[in-house]
């Protein structure tokens, strides 16, 4: 699969496999949000995912590190899936 950098803006995404993100908020399954941007930090090796929940914009962050969330962010077409509405 495709890792974060794959996901298209103003694209409505479901999550349909749990994972936690680097402020240990769950991302539970069925979660619906619309996808914005994201912006790197190099510094830290940070990654910022801005999307659309509910209505409201939403900022979740990631650290694109081993430790962290690499696997994540590296599969992260496996955890969500482009849907159409």
């Amino acid at each position: 699969m495709g890792n974060i950098n794959n996901l298209k803006p103003g694209t409505k995404y479901q999550v349909i496999k749990e994972f936690v993100d680097y402020d240990y908020i769950i991302h539970h399954i069925g979660e619906i949000w619309i996808f914005e941007k994201t912006n790197f930090l190099p510094y830290e090796d940070g990654l910022t995912l801005h999307v659309i929940q509910n209505g409201w914009n939403e900022v979740y962050r990631f650290q694109w590190i081993e430790e962290e969330q690499s696997g994540i962010l590296n599969d992260f077409e496996s955890y969500v899936l482009e849907i159409n509405n």
